[in-house]
């Protein structure tokens, strides 16, 4: 499928998704939406892997290649960035294992969008 032609759609909500993993990276622990996160039971790591793969995948589907090595180093320095930023944020704690799932979801959301992205380089 050719992504290009939706690429603006695409880039809007790769940056809404950007703003949103900020935001809820940084938001103090007894905030209600991570109070409701922390209903799902779902594994810290888990969560930090599966938002990177979502912000690494959008942009693998449609950008040229020089834009997405530069996203995808972008998206590690931001896990990175942000995990320090928790040690500002109340309740919220700084997990070297918290990057490293980033990362890896960074990885993991090129490899599976890869083979889907238009040829275009």
């Amino acid at each position: 499928m050719d992504f290009t032609r939706y690429q603006s759609a695409l880039r809007m909500v790769w940056a809404f998704a950007v703003m949103v993993v900020i935001w809820l990276t940084l938001l103090p622990s007894t905030s209600l939406p991570i109070r409701e996160l922390a209903l799902l039971h779902i594994n810290d790591k888990v969560e930090h892997f599966g938002a990177y793969t979502a912000l690494a995948f959008l942009p693998t589907l449609h950008e040229r290649r020089r834009f997405l090595f530069l996203a995808a180093l972008g998206l590690v320095a931001l896990g990175v960035l942000l995990e320090f930023g928790q040690l500002h944020s109340f309740g919220r704690q700084f997990e070297v294992r918290d990057m490293v799932a980033d990362a890896m979801g960074v990885l993991i959301g090129v490899a599976i969008a890869w083979p889907m992205r238009a040829a275009k380089d």
